[in-house]
């Protein structure tokens, strides 16, 4: 279809709809509030319209295809990655495309089948899916603690009594309050990192090297705890809980290779 054409049948939709679909400018083009709605609301009947045409090619629950998801890079690294192979074996006409990103940012307008993050969902039109619960710990290398000692306490780590190493929240554009949590207690301490980083492993490598303290998910640092190369500073200290969730556009008509992840994905984490 020629531009002119696109023109005239989006001008058609939108006399037919009532309704806006798009803001114009000489330079731009962009979806208004309601556009964004219709176009979200939309989305699974076409995927549904994608997956029935590849039923009349062949099988209708073929698993075919290619598969973008927005992934948290702690997921990959820690969980994902060393799964992912039997998956993969078991749909050999899947093709999946892995998006590391700091946030959920617009599923829908970003191409993405689904997205698997960490943190609370905010309102929206998506359906989240709670994965797992994983503590947060405090941790620091042994090479970090010979050198500058063990707080005893978490109030230890109060300005820059120690080398607090900072998580910058993508949200808000500042480091994460580092908070504490004993069952029904809660200590906020504002420490005064001078380094800041926005990659999770970053954080890890830096925190190994001895660098300093850091705040992380128990998922990622669990192993490294076990095998002495981390210390969990503060153990009776581990109650906060940071969510991991799944998201996708609908429950209704949901294609059978978003279908297949998200079970692959559930059972998976249902033994972390």
């Amino acid at each position: 279809m020629t531009p002119p054409g696109v023109s005239r049948a989006i001008a058609r939709l939108e006399k037919r709809l009532n309704i806006r679909l798009f803001n114009r400018t000489t330079r731009s083009v962009s979806l208004t509030e309601e556009g964004r709605r219709f176009y979200e609301q939309v989305m699974p009947h076409l995927a549904g319209l994608e997956e029935a045409a590849a039923a009349a090619a062949g099988g209708a629950s073929a698993v075919r295809g290619k598969l973008r998801i927005n992934l948290d890079p702690v997921v990959y690294r820690t969980v994902l990655g060393q799964e992912l192979d039997a998956f993969m074996d078991a749909h050999p006409e899947l093709e999946i495309e892995f998006i590391a990103r700091d946030s959920l940012g617009d599923l829908v307008m970003d191409g993405f089948d689904l997205a698997v993050r960490f943190g609370e969902p905010k309102a929206s039109t998506l359906i989240a899916r709670k994965l797992l619960d994983s503590r947060i710990v405090t941790v620091a290398a042994p090479s970090y603690v010979a050198r500058w000692g063990r707080p005893a306490k978490p109030e230890d780590l109060e300005g820059r009594r120690h080398r607090c190493l900072e998580f910058r929240n993508p949200e808000t554009g500042k480091p994460f309050q580092w908070e504490f949590h004993r069952k029904r207690k809660r200590i906020v301490v504002n420490t005064q990192g001078r380094l800041t980083v926005n990659d999770p492993g970053a954080l890890l490598n830096a925190c190994l090297a001895g660098s300093g303290i850091a705040q992380m998910l128990l998922l990622g640092a669990e192993p490294l705890i076990a095998d002495g190369r981390l210390i969990n500073l503060f153990p009776e200290w581990v109650d906060e809980r940071y969510p991991l969730y799944v998201y996708y556009a609908s429950r209704h008509h949901v294609p059978a290779k978003t279908r297949a992840f998200l079970d692959f994905v559930v059972e998976l984490m249902r033994n972390h």
